[in-house]
């Protein structure tokens, strides 16, 4: 049976016609029919706007990101940033969502490489013990090194898994960016193969550009199907800069983005 993905819609960068405001655009997506959401930061956000728009509309909150975004390759950071850890789940339970999202930082400049991962590894079991007992999970995410990130850590999806492997906790998942994995020319069928059950949540964007899928050069009828053979039966996170008005941008991922299979809705 072909899997149906619902689309979770990032509301730093769709949904911007209904204004600043995240509860208005939280309303914006409803009114379009998605199920989700996600946000970057929550410093920034009126909260309790933002739970009422949520709990109004009966939209679901799927991911955030732990704030402030520490580089933990390196161990100097990890006091401040788990201390951000407690603040960002408390957040993401009082707003009900599952997934607090985690990058590594950026490479640290003469200290050896094994030394970086071992302090990624160490930060993420001392959070997962913290968000644990909230029931929410640390998504890892690893981010492209080419366009957007040039200089992070972690841009291997393979050493992604790795870490998650390590790490070895039910609180710690990786979120495949589909969009960076493919900016570092990987496939899903090579870098998620038996790995898929260690994939909390998928985002993707077309490339190049970043734009919603149908605008660049990559078959999303055939990168969803991999995934849909993979195991992968979760949301699809749209976490792309839209080349035209949000509604008219997802009509055409549906319409023209997932092919004749009907892969998302």
């Amino acid at each position: 049976m072909i899997a149906v993905y619902d689309l979770s819609a990032c509301l730093e960068l769709l949904f911007t016609e209904a204004g600043p405001d995240h509860g208005d655009r939280v309303r914006a997506a409803a009114g379009y029919g998605l199920p989700s959401v996600e946000i970057w930061s929550w410093r920034d956000k009126d909260l309790d706007g933002l739970k009422r728009a949520l709990r109004d509309t009966g939209t679901a909150l799927t991911t955030m990101c732990v704030d402030p975004m520490s580089p933990i390759v390196d161990p100097a950071t990890h006091r401040g940033w788990l201390a951000g850890v407690v603040e960002s789940v408390r957040v993401a339970d009082r707003l009900g969502a599952p997934y607090l999202v985690v990058t590594a930082g950026d490479a640290r400049p003469g200290v050896p490489r094994d030394a970086q991962r071992a302090a990624v590894v160490a930060a993420l079991r001392a959070a997962a013990t913290v968000v644990g007992s909230y029931g929410v999970t640390l998504l890892l995410e690893n981010l492209n090194s080419r366009v957007d990130h040039v200089g992070t850590f972690l841009d291997s999806t393979v050493e992604c898994v790795d870490i998650v492997r390590e790490v070895d906790s039910p609180a710690v998942r990786l979120l495949y960016d589909h969009y960076h994995s493919l900016v570092m020319d990987e496939h899903p069928d090579a870098v998620l193969a038996g790995a898929i059950e260690l994939v909390g949540h998928v985002q993707i964007a077309d490339v190049p550009g970043r734009h919603e899928p149908g605008t660049g050069t990559i078959g999303w009828a055939r990168e969803l199907s991999i995934l849909d053979g993979l195991g992968y039966h979760g949301l699809l996170g749209l976490e792309c800069r839209p080349t035209r008005p949000t509604p008219a941008a997802l009509a055409h991922i549906v319409a023209e983005a997932a092919g004749p299979r009907g892969l998302v809705r």
